[in-house]
């Protein structure tokens, strides 16, 4: 399987580029940074895929280059929005390329959420609290966002007996998902993190999950690219296939 990596000099790029290169049946085909174009590389060095970490504000501009330029795409770059996730759908349709976005390729992290949605049918009151290093752009995460949608889908509305009515810092109870507060730590010592808390009366539920190395990504990565190789469908979310 052809690859080009984009976003190729980010940590998470690096990771990319040193697991194909050392992987059977995965060929480096091209590294894309900031100051390369994505479109030339496509043209010059056809490949199966491009695995793209970037930035938000490009993801678009990024997954049109990748399927009008002849290869599937598989992303971790966050920030999608439903309208983008429908244009995305029109793309695929008329390239006959495939688009595969996961907000997070760890198969823990994934089951992760799972636990919670199903955590959530239980409990009213729920938080999320999501740690990453320093350099990240965004907030809150794809991971927590996705987490929340996840959860949204047992019941809508959430911590409706919480009496958080005065506020003495603005913001210092965080984002605000369906009724769900959203908290994001950006510090150096983390790569990436997540805990949804549950509470009731008399007791509260935690879970957890913790990167320590981005070499957990990996799995996750390659077998997003295997599936949607040659499938000209847009896939959102990792749990999908797991």
């Amino acid at each position: 399987m052809r690859i080009t990596v984009n976003g190729a000099k980010g940590k998470m790029g690096q990771a990319v580029v040193n697991h194909v290169e050392t992987t059977d049946g995965l060929s480096l085909i091209d590294q894309v940074d900031l100051g390369g174009s994505l479109s030339s590389s496509l043209s010059e060095n056809p490949a199966d895929i491009v695995v793209d970490f970037t930035r938000p504000e490009i993801r678009m501009e990024n997954v049109k280059s990748i399927l009008f330029g002849g290869a599937a795409a598989v992303v971790g770059t966050t920030g999608f929005t439903p309208e983008d996730l429908k244009q995305i759908e029109e793309w695929v349709k008329e390239t006959g390329k495939g688009c595969f976005i996961a907000p997070n390729f760890i198969i823990g992290n994934i089951l992760m959420q799972q636990f919670a949605k199903k955590a959530a049918e239980f409990y009213e009151n729920v938080e999320i609290i999501e740690y990453h290093h320093e350099n990240k752009v965004d907030y809150p995460s794809g991971t927590a966002v996705k987490t929340a949608e996840l959860m949204s889908e047992v019941k809508k509305g959430y911590n409706s007996n919480t009496r958080d009515e005065v506020a003495n810092v603005e913001g210092a109870r965080g984002g605000d998902f369906n009724g769900i507060k959203l908290h994001s730590v950006r510090m150096p010592g983390f790569i990436a993190s997540q805990e949804v808390l549950f509470g009731n009366v008399g007791e509260y539920l935690t879970i957890r999950h913790d990167n320590i190395d981005r070499v957990a990504y990996m799995p996750g990565v390659v077998a997003a690219a295997k599936h949607i190789k040659d499938r000209a469908e847009l896939i959102y979310g990792l749990e999908h296939i797991l």
